[in-house]
């Protein structure tokens, strides 16, 4: 009989567990995949390693979750600074100075402001229905009286016309799968702009790519702790229900359960599935030393159909490495050149695919708050995670969840 059954071996199973094991704590984890580490696994091919459930890059201003999880990997210096390609043209992100100056031939903060300032009250204007016989007097009414109706609307009140055009509506209608004008506002609550040259897209005190790949470090995480592979949680629990246990949520192994899968399907749907956004890897192994230039290259165009290419030994700053964690040499790269890129294809999901994103929208939301009631009700049942918790949550703010969780349960 084990202290805790945890459904999930992602980073919030996985930090949970730890934590467990270190207060005397035993704990089983079972995991529905053929591997640990859910979507941060990496693996190693022709010395890449390789984000099989795309780009993750570890980002976070908060020193207590530094300094945990530093103590199972090593962390490299890895930037995310992306660049946008728009028909060709290339931009860096976030908006910043090298942006502007590319988009419109400035050079300084103030004109940088000047243009977006003028395109901001122009497209609010029109937006307002502000005409030209109205009074300024008028017209000031009309404009501080607007709402955005939908997603368009507040990007281009935010930021003008041509950033929006280039940079965000063809980019975010393939990551919604819908046009701008029918999102809901909220989704772009604000845009950051940096009137510096500054690509540094997260811009956190501590960031970077664990050395040796992310599934080595949920390995140590997990050092001395049992994960039995390729055990669907919720079709044991239908088995053991069947057989009339007095247990079915433990599987009679423990006496309590983490479940970090969705929580709707944990319900059985009963309420209705959640929705969430899915992606699909197009994954491709070129005998070149470079295709792109850059780890994360973003789509931005509606014609084009996936929304990025990520290059995956960009992460590593184009390093490759052995089995045992040495690197190529000079020689074995040139006489072997190899990179491998990922297209990602942003879906609606469906029953059977993987979730990614949830759709935070008002419905969704109302739908969540009736699982979590009957989240509560559960007996001895921890629901955690971004799935167990219909939340859209950085890496960071997993394990900090996943420490404050096991702190109580101490």
């Amino acid at each position: 009989m084990y202290d805790y059954l945890i459904v999930g071996a992602g980073l919030y199973g996985a930090v949970f567990a730890h934590e467990m094991k270190q207060k005397g704590k035993t704990c089983l984890i079972i995991e529905k995949r053929d591997h640990i580490a859910g979507n941060v696994y990496t693996a190693l091919e022709n010395g890449i390693h390789v984000h099989k459930y795309g780009a993750h890059i570890f980002h976070t201003n908060d020193r207590k979750v530094w300094n945990f999880i530093t103590q199972f990997a090593e962390f490299n210096r890895y930037t995310n600074s992306p660049v946008a390609n728009y028909k060709g043209e290339i931009y860096n992100l976030p908006f910043n100075m090298n942006t502007f100056s590319k988009m419109w031939g400035i050079f300084t903060p103030e004109e940088a402001r000047a243009k977006i300032e003028e395109q901001k009250m122009k497209a609010l204007s029109d937006l307002a229905g502000v005409t030209p016989e109205d009074s300024p007097g008028e017209a000031k009414r009309k404009m501080d009286a607007f709402e955005p109706a939908n997603l368009e609307e507040q990007a281009i009140s935010l930021i003008g016309t041509d950033i929006y055009e280039k940079l965000i509506n063809g980019y975010t209608q393939k990551q919604w799968g819908r046009p701008c004008t029918e999102l809901p506002s909220f989704i772009i609550k604000r845009l950051p702009v940096r009137f510096i040259y500054d690509n540094n897209y997260f811009n956190a005190l501590f960031q970077g790519i664990p050395t040796g790949g992310y599934t080595q470090m949920v390995e140590k995480l997990l050092e001395g702790i049992e994960v039995r592979l390729s055990v669907d949680y919720l079709e044991e629990v239908k088995k053991k229900k069947a057989e009339g246990c007095e247990s079915p949520q433990t599987l009679g192994l423990a006496k309590k359960v983490v479940y970090t899968g969705p929580i709707d399907a944990y319900f059985g749907y009963s309420l209705g599935a959640l929705q969430y956004r899915s992606v699909r890897f197009d994954t491709e192994t070129l005998d070149m030393d470079n295709f792109q230039g850059n780890a994360v290259v973003n789509y931005t165009d509606a014609e084009t159909p996936f929304t990025r290419i990520i290059e995956h030994k960009h992460f590593e700053f184009a390093q490759r490495y052995h089995e045992d964690g040495s690197l190529f040499n000079e020689e074995e790269n040139a006489a072997d050149p190899k990179t491998i890129i990922s297209r990602e294809y942003s879906a609606e999901w469906k029953q059977g695919d993987e979730p990614y994103y949830p759709v935070n929208d008002d419905a969704n939301n109302a739908l969540y708050e009736k699982y979590k009631a009957l989240a509560e009700k559960e007996e001895n049942v921890i629901f955690g995670g971004r799935l167990g918790e219909y939340k859209y949550y950085d890496m960071d703010q997993v394990i900090k969840v996943a420490l404050e969780k096991a702190e109580k349960e101490g």
